[in-house]
């Protein structure tokens, strides 16, 4: 990751200075901006964005589609906090190469601004979108279903009431999905479902 900047845009200080304190001793060069509008005006060309998907006056997403229309091929990382997974799937459709659900590991950051840098660059992996998709045709059709509302943001209780099943039994197909397809969190199932084009 030569001459890579990873470019930090969150309006929370505190997140700012743990992320900029992160990549520095990881060895990356990081710039911080408190805004969306900050980081536009300064115009960067080159790097890794990694910003929060809920700020005032331009969100995540605004920002993503705001760099689409100036061409720019800024691979981004969306880093949201919880409850915020339709969102966070709206910032992936626009056009983040992955997300991350607060609080998460500093490891895990610096794999998906690895992988965010080396997919831009080289495309889609087939081969993890084949093991993607046999793990979803692993799937049971009411594991499916479950899934589907776990990626529209549906609650146990809301996905319990759309199927018709009880909550605890959403638990149980929730739990088989995780098992089944590895994911460690939410957040890396939805952006398994994302790859594959199942959200």
């Amino acid at each position: 990751m030569t001459d890579l900047i990873v470019h930090v845009i969150d309006d929370d200080e505190g997140m700012r200075t743990s992320l900029q304190f992160l990549l520095e001793t990881a060895g990356l060069e990081s710039a911080t901006y408190a805004s969306a509008a900050e980081f536009l005006a300064s115009a960067p060309t080159r790097g890794c964005l990694v910003t929060d998907v809920r700020m005032p006056d331009m969100n995540g997403i605004e920002l993503i589609e705001a760099l689409k229309a100036r061409r720019s091929a800024m691979p981004a990382v969306v880093i949201t906090g919880h409850g915020d997974i339709p969102m966070a799937v709206a910032a992936m459709k626009a056009g983040a190469v992955d997300f991350l659900e607060k609080p998460f590991d500093d490891d895990a950051l610096l794999r998906a601004i690895t992988s965010a840098v080396a997919g831009r660059a080289g495309g889609v992996d087939e081969a993890e979108r084949g093991r993607i998709l046999d793990m979803l045709e692993g799937l049971s059709p009411r594991e499916v279903d479950v899934l589907r509302g776990l990626i529209g943001g549906g609650s146990n209780k809301t996905i319990a009431i759309d199927l018709g099943i009880s909550p605890r039994t959403v638990e149980i197909y929730r739990a088989n999905v995780m098992l089944k397809t590895g994911a460690g969190s939410l957040a890396e199932l939805v952006r398994m479902s994302m790859i594959v084009g199942f959200a």
